[in-house]
């Protein structure tokens, strides 16, 4: 696991290694076992390197071909790496290494471009093509590992955070005004937007092409549903079950010692479930808790690190909040206000400590229907039957009327959301559920001059147009594989994790793992609209203790609105006082003011909203008002 970073001079200028070292060196946090950079011409190409699999100086980046022609620098790891390898020796490859990555340099030498279909991994990359004066970037399928690039009329940039891309003073910060419009609905950046007007995101499953000044961008995979076929209930099961032990053997490669992420969920248990039976020694978990009781998981991970026999630690999180705030959002950069980042953050400074590769659980729930929203969906459509004027009039209001509860997902908060928005058409619904200011609440929060132009579901509604001929679970799914999972969950995980040197890896994101389960009948997924996860819980039945699989799903989920009342308190009101707000120009003084006193005294819960407003607020302190690299 790495970072990579470099560029392409457009107007022939030769290349600047001072500058290209100084972009490598933003990523110091990604690699910090050893830098290289190359540049030839007008091009540079720099890496950070991350030692997983062959430790030896073979593996150093940036890598090139026997021949010289053909230069890369990688970040990720290739599963199917070895297999790939015996079939490249057999039509007359050869390698000094035995890395992942030179395997990669021979794919493209005999495939071309199409070498990224032969990828099963997590990956981003560059090649530089030196007949062809070309850079080729590709991206993993389902946007596990981060890649940015820009282009302006001096130099095609990219690299794996935006601070590689911010090093280099010809840049320009200016907000884009749809990004930050976004950025408010959900609290996370929407690819292949960012909140700097023209730095982009490659998509995930894309590849781009600059060539001769010229950019092209294509998609290279998409996930295929409703497979028809004969099969049982138990056959899918069973099949299941082998694709995800499957994956999880392939995901234990590794030249360093390594461990897993484990919050009791049934998602992480499985995995752990799984690492036990192939280990011949004792697995390494680790868990984080919290001192609130409805947010503290320790003793359901305990229970399942007991039944798998793992070397077990786990650790309650008293966070300075004022003092690491500022660190993750400088690690974040796009923004990412999703408030499970700190207790990320925290773990992923624990494990670091202990091991240099872990396994998660992401990527189930998205795949297989583990979020409340699923049910939301199903429950919509009763609630729709009720009359209009019964459910503006009555019901509405009821539930508004309910006192504010800061517990773990409480029923206030889950009735208001769900009432909100459940009379929408069922896209828009599931959207909703996931927003924290609608359009009408934007328009009131937002300064006129930054407002975006489009309605932030307008920008994303093509992910449920995608997949037209697909049970509507299956659109749902599909909306939150694609947009949901890559754009916040994976990208908080990346951004935590490697802010400590931690490589993760996601099995449950493996593409044979993620074709399957695309194929499966939806009624296994959400099984009578209600059971979320069936299949998985199934298959695990007999591996897991029952209290796991059976229990609801809690989440990686922080105190977010106790904490701004007590700990939080005072930044909050600092860097969202009305004297702040001026010198941005962002956003409306009296909402902002409104919303906070409101949250204060308890008249609603406006922790989600505050949250993204503080992280907001920390982030432009970060990358405008000041140099960013004051938070190393």
């Amino acid at each position: 696991m790495c970072g990579i970073a470099g560029f392409v001079n457009i107007n022939g200028q030769l290349a600047d290694v001072d500058l290209l070292r100084k972009m490598t060196r933003t990523l110091s946090h990604r690699g910090p076992d050893g830098e290289g950079v190359w540049t030839c011409e007008a091009t540079g190409l720099g890496h950070r390197r991350l030692t997983i699999i062959d430790l030896s100086e073979n593996g150093s980046q940036p890598m090139c071909n026997e021949t010289e022609k053909v230069y890369i620098t990688f970040n990720g790891e290739i599963y199917n790496y070895r297999e790939l390898r015996l079939g490249l020796q057999k039509k007359g490859h050869h390698f000094r290494s035995t890395t992942d990555t030179e395997v990669i340099i021979h794919l493209y030498e005999e495939y071309g471009t199409d070498c990224v279909n032969k990828l099963n991994g997590m990956f981003a990359f560059a090649i530089w093509d030196t007949e062809r004066k070309s850079l080729f970037l590709a991206r993993d399928r389902l946007g596990i590992k981060p890649l940015f690039f820009c282009v302006d009329q001096k130099r095609f940039r990219f690299g794996s955070e935006i601070k590689a891309i911010l090093a280099d003073p010809d840049f320009e910060r200016i907000v884009d005004s749809q990004g930050f419009h976004n950025f408010l609905s959900l609290n996370y950046t929407t690819a292949p937007l960012t909140l700097f007007r023209g730095l982009r995101q490659l998509m995930p499953a894309h590849c781009l092409l600059f060539e001769n000044g010229k950019l092209r961008e294509w998609r290279y995979w998409d996930m295929c549903f409703d497979r028809q076929t004969s099969k049982s209930n138990q056959e899918w099961i069973d099949e299941f079950e082998d694709v995800l032990e499957e994956s999880v053997e392939r995901h234990l490669v590794s030249d360093v010692s390594f461990g897993a992420l484990l919050s009791g969920g049934v998602d992480s248990s499985a995995v752990v479930a799984l690492m036990s039976e192939k280990l011949t020694t004792n697995l390494k978990t680790f868990t984080i808790g919290f001192n609130e009781s409805s947010f503290n998981e320790v003793h359901h991970a305990r229970k399942v690190a007991q039944a798998c026999k793992t070397d077990h630690m786990e650790k309650i999180l008293e966070p300075r909040m004022a003092e690491v705030l500022p660190k993750i959002v400088w690690h974040s950069e796009e923004p990412l206000a999703d408030p499970s980042s700190l207790p990320m953050f925290y773990l992923a400074q624990m494990v670091s400590e202990r091991v240099k590769m872990v396994l998660g659980g992401d990527g189930a729930d998205e795949l297989l229907a583990g979020y409340e929203t699923y049910q939301a969906d199903h429950i919509a459509r009763l609630y729709r039957i009720i009359p209009r004027f019964l459910r503006q009039w009555l019901v509405s209001p009821i539930v508004e009327s309910l006192p504010v509860s800061y517990k773990h997902y409480s029923f206030d908060m889950k009735a208001k959301r769900f009432v909100r928005a459940a009379s929408l058409p069922p896209d828009e619904a599931h959207f909703s559920w996931r927003t924290i200011f609608d359009e009408e609440r934007k328009h009131a929060l937002v300064k006129e001059s930054i407002l975006g132009s489009r309605a932030t579901f307008e920008f994303c509604r093509h992910y449920f147009d995608r997949v037209p001929e697909a049970n509507f679970l299956n659109r749902m799914l599909y909306f939150d594989t694609c947009f949901h999972l890559p754009n916040d969950i994976l990208a908080k995980v990346d951004r935590m994790s490697m802010a400590h040197g931690l490589e993760v890896r996601v099995p449950f994101l493996d593409v044979k793992v993620v074709e399957c389960a695309a194929r499966i009948p939806p009624g296994l997924k959400l099984r009578w609209g209600m059971k979320k996860k069936f299949i998985l819980k199934e298959a695990m039945k007999r591996r897991l203790p029952s209290g796991i699989v059976q229990r609801r799903k809690a989440g990686f989920n922080v105190p977010v609105g106790a904490w701004l009342k007590t700990d939080l308190r005072e930044m909050l009101c600092d860097l969202l006082s009305p004297s702040n707000l001026r010198q941005q120009d962002l956003l409306e003084e009296k909402t902002v003011g409104k919303l906070i006193d409101d949250h204060f005294s308890g008249v609603r819960d406006n922790g989600f909203e505050l949250w993204g407003l503080l992280v907001l607020m920390v982030w432009w302190e970060s990358f405008f008002k000041g140099d960013s690299s004051r938070v190393l």
